[in-house]
C-alpha cells in the first residue's frame, strides 16, 4: 500500500489555520498531529503555518538551540577521529611509511590534494563549521519514517521500521519488568506441583490463578507507576485508551498462549479443559479497564481479580484438607464448564466492552493512581 492510498484525504487549509492560531479543539489537534506523522503532503504545510505565527519564532529560536549543540558535539567528534587517525601513525613507527612508499604515496598525496583543493575552489565565503552543520541539520530534520539514512550508518532505515519501534514502545512496560517472570513461574510451578510434588489439582490450581494473570499484567502496565512518561504520553493521540488497549493486547498475547498450553501439559484430575479460563481472562482485563476509568487501575485489578478468587476459593476453604483440590476441581466446573457458563461469561465480556467504550474519554486524561 503506498502512502498515498494510506492518506486519502489531506488538511484543508481552514483545519492548519486553526491549528496555528492555537484555536483547533483538542480531539481535532490530535487528530492532525496523528496525520502529519506519516503524511509528507500535509506535514510541511502544518510546519510552514506554525512558523507564521508568533509562536514560529520561539520554535525557530529552539530548534537552532538544539542544532547548534548537536553541531558542537558532532564538530568535537570530528576533530577528535582526525586527531586520532594523525597521531595514530607516529605512535605505531617509521615501519608503515617504508611499505607506502612509491606509487601509493603519490596516489594519497593525489587525494590530499584534491580534498585540499576543494574548500579553496569554493572560496572564502564558506566557513568549515557551515560544511559540518548542513549534514548536521539534516540528520536532525529529515524524518525517519521517509526513509531517511541513519547518522553514521551509510544505509537508509526501512520505511516500517518507525511503526514497529512506536508498537514496541507501547507494549514496552506491558512485557518487561517483574510481570514476565511472574507469568513464568506461575506455569513452572504449575509443572512443578503435578510432575515434581505430584499433586493431583494442579490444573485446578491454574485454572484457578489464570484469569487473574493478565489482570495483573494490565495493572502494572499502564499508569504513573508503570510508565514515567504516562501524564505525557496519555495527552497524545496515540496515548490514553488506545495505549492502554495496545498493552493489554501484549499482556494477553504473553499469558494466553503460555498458561494454555501449560494447562494441556498437566493432568486434568477433574478439572475442566486447559482452555475454559479463556473467556474469564478476557472478561476481567476489560472490565478492570472500564472499572478503572472510575476508582483507576490498581484499585481496579484488585476488585476484578479479587472479585474471582473469592468466588472461585471460597468454598475450598471450608472444605477438608483432603479433599480441597476435589472442592476447587467442582467449583471450577461450574464456573467454566457447560455453555451456560460460557455463555455468561461472553456475555459478561460483551457488557465490559460496551461499558468501555462508554468511558472512553476518561482515558483522555490521567487516571488516578
Amino acid at each position: 500500500m503506498t502512502r498515498r492510498e494510506r492518506h486519502p484525504w489531506h488538511a484543508p487549509a481552514d483545519l492548519i489555520a486553526r491549528y496555528a492560531e492555537g484555536v483547533l479543539p483538542e480531539p481535532d489537534a490530535w487528530s492532525l498531529e496523528k496525520h502529519v506523522e506519516t503524511c509528507a503532503t500535509c506535514a510541511p504545510r502544518v510546519s510552514a503555518a506554525v512558523r507564521g505565527t508568533a509562536a514560529g519564532a520561539v520554535l525557530a529560536q529552539m530548534r537552532a538551540a538544539v542544532l547548534d549543540r548537536v553541531t558542537g558535539a558532532e564538530t568535537a567528534g570530528a576533530e577528535q577521529r582526525l586527531t586520532d587517525r594523525t597521531t595514530a601513525p607516529e605512535a605505531a613507527g617509521p615501519q608503515p611509511l617504508v611499505s607506502r612508499a612509491g606509487a601509493p604515496e603519490a596516489a594519497g598525496s593525489q587525494q590530499l590534494t584534491g580534498r585540499t583543493a576543494a574548500p579553496e575552489a569554493a572560496g572564502p565565503q564558506q566557513p568549515t563549521t557551515g560544511a559540518v552543520s548542513a549534514p548536521a541539520a539534516g540528520a536532525v530534520s529529515a524524518p525517519v519514517g521517509a526513509g531517511a539514512a541513519r547518522p553514521g550508518s551509510g544505509t537508509a532505515l526501512r520505511p516500517g521500521l518507525p511503526r514497529l519501534a512506536r508498537l514496541l514502545w507501547a507494549a514496552g512496560p506491558a512485557v518487561r519488568g517483574a510481570w514476565l517472570p511472574a507469568v513464568l513461574g506461575v506455569a513452572v510451578a504449575a509443572l512443578a506441583l503435578s510432575y515434581g510434588a505430584g499433586v493431583a489439582g494442579a490444573r485446578a490450581l491454574l485454572l484457578a490463578v489464570a484469569p487473574v494473570v493478565p489482570v495483573a499484567g494490565v495493572a502494572l502496565s499502564y499508569g504513573p507507576h508503570a510508565d514515567p512518561l504516562h501524564e505525557v504520553a496519555a495527552a497524545t493521540p496515540g496515548g490514553g485508551l488506545r495505549l492502554a488497549l495496545t498493552r493489554t493486547v501484549a499482556v494477553l498475547a504473553v499469558s494466553v498462549p503460555l498458561l494454555t498450553l501449560t494447562g494441556l501439559l498437566l493432568p486434568a484430575s477433574g478439572a475442566p479443559a486447559a482452555a475454559a479460563w479463556l473467556l474469564p481472562g478476557l472478561t476481567l482485563a476489560p472490565a478492570s479497564l472500564a472499572l478503572a476509568s472510575f476508582v483507576g487501575i490498581r484499585v481496579a485489578a484488585g476488585v476484578t481479580g479479587g472479585g474471582w478468587l473469592c468466588a472461585v476459593l471460597a468454598p475450598v476453604v471450608l472444605a477438608p484438607g483432603t479433599a480441597a483440590t476435589a472442592r476447587l476441581a467442582e467449583q471450577l466446573s461450574r464456573c467454566l464448564d457447560g455453555t451456560t457458563a460460557q455463555a455468561g461469561w461472553a456475555a459478561a465480556a460483551t457488557l465490559s466492552a460496551a461499558l468501555l467504550t462508554v468511558r472512553r474519554s476518561a482515558y483522555d486524561r490521567p487516571l488516578r493512581p
